[in-house]
């Protein structure tokens, strides 16, 4: 099952490849861009807890989705790359296990623990 997920989110992170494709900036944005989400680790500095909320709103596929469409809808350009680095980021961090956090610990995700316990 845990391959079948993985696959599953390289083929939502291929997608937001192709969705990128279709934007018109120069490749080397998305490479460029598609770490800027880990930002929101910042917020773990302040405590846990409001380390995970910022985390999993900068993090949550839904977000990236709305986002995306409210980009697409307006005729913006810049706020559907936001959505679409997002939804790509997600997607990429989960093929490496890193999932939404919960408010005790980094390390507990809804994917279970980062690392050993």
């Amino acid at each position: 099952m845990n391959t079948l997920l993985k696959l599953e989110e390289l083929g939502q992170f291929l997608l937001s490849i192709i969705l990128f494709s279709q934007l018109e900036y120069a490749w080397w944005v998305f490479p460029t861009c598609i770490l800027l989400p880990d930002l929101s680790m910042i917020g773990y500095l302040a405590t846990p807890k409001t380390g995970a909320c910022l985390y999993n709103f900068f993090h949550h596929k839904l977000v990236a989705i709305a986002i995306f469409i409210l980009g697409f809808w307006i005729g913006s350009s810049l706020i559907t790359l936001i959505g679409v680095i997002l939804f790509g980021h997600s997607a990429m961090d989960r093929i490496f296990g890193y999932g939404l956090k919960f408010n005790d610990n980094f390390k507990n995700t809804h994917l279970g623990w980062i690392g050993k316990k």
